[in-house]
């Protein structure tokens, strides 16, 4: 699966409009120049060369070097992709705290006031665009009330410590509860607005899996045996239908490592997703293909750690 993503990425990026040298020296640089740094990038070699030396490299865990600054791709991906981790971990939290609270709500008394409003927030949040969301958050948080910062990973004058890349981590072991705090001023934001538009997709998911359980034949046993109704939800129905929400919260880790591009961009995120935009204007293959490949990589890993917890959780799946 990663063998047939990077591929498919090498190809397309060969494919598409736009040339690293343009990118790198601009229109006007004479065909000398332009020949000698094509040369030099290994772009004046037969494309199939270039492929089989990308899968050589791939194959040895050397992701290659940055077209533009020559710097490793390797280091560069590990220097943006912890930002991207945090950022989706905490919007993911926001958005299951938030999607099961009205999810449940809903099922609790269905067809009710709460529970139409409940599936107008699914529809709404879902259809939102992430950058439209955003930016409405920043001009309300960040410039009318002032409350919140608008955008970076961390105040002005203030710099990240050396560790794991995590800050929120590196500050609370450093003991740093500046950094610390102002870490959690510029992360609640985004995360925030990323967590508001998944959680419809939990809340619609939560209501729909539950309200179909608790229309099962055992359900209606457990009714007719005189067991509370509260014990029955909690102890019977619940736990079921929490496992299609979380095979959900996998897809979505999943996709938050790469796929909060707009947010990333909106709110100036350092991440994975903002480092991939900046690639591709730049027309810089090596660092493309690295960070689609470790994303692909996570995706798949994250995958089969899911899809082992919902074996362990669910005793009748079995693969």
């Amino acid at each position: 699966m990663i063998w047939l993503i990077a591929s498919m990425v090498f190809f397309l990026l060969r494919i598409a409009p736009g040339d690293p040298v343009d990118a790198i020296l601009g229109n006007r640089a004479n065909e000398i120049a332009r020949e000698a740094l094509r040369a030099k990038l290994g772009l004046d070699q037969p494309l199939i060369n270039q492929y089989f030396n990308f899968l050589k490299e791939l194959a040895h865990g050397n992701l290659g070097e940055t077209l533009n600054t020559q710097e490793s791709v390797k280091e560069l991906v590990a220097k943006a992709l912890p930002a991207s981790i945090e950022l989706g971990l905490f919007a993911l939290i926001i958005a299951l705290a938030i999607g099961l609270i009205v999810g449940f709500s809903g099922i609790a008394r269905p067809e009710g006031k709460i529970d139409f409003l409940g599936r107008i927030y699914g529809i709404s949040t879902y259809a939102l665009p992430p950058f439209w969301a955003a930016m409405l958050l920043q001009i309300f948080f960040a410039v009318i009330l002032g409350w919140l910062p608008i955008g970076g990973r961390l105040p002005p004058g203030l710099s990240a410590p050396e560790g794991t890349g995590f800050i929120l981590i590196d500050s609370l072991s450093s003991g740093d509860w500046v950094l610390f705090q102002g870490a959690i001023r510029h992360l609640l934001l985004p995360s925030s607005t990323l967590g508001i538009l998944l959680s419809g997709v939990f809340s619609r998911s939560l209501r729909i899996n539950l309200g179909q359980i608790l229309q099962t034949d055992y359900v209606e046993a457990a009714k007719s045996r005189g067991i509370p109704k509260s014990k029955i939800v909690f102890n019977h129905a619940l736990p079921n239908a929490l496992l299609p929400v979380i095979t959900l919260a996998g897809l979505t880790i999943a996709s938050l490592v790469g796929g909060a591009l707009l947010i990333e961009v909106t709110f100036s995120w350092p991440g994975i997703a903002l480092s991939l935009q900046e690639a591709i204007n730049q027309r810089d293959y090596p660092l493309v293909q690295g960070i689609v490949v470790v994303v692909a990589a996570l995706i798949v890993t994250i995958g089969i750690i899911f899809d082992l917890l919902i074996t362990f959780i669910d005793p009748r799946i079995r693969y």
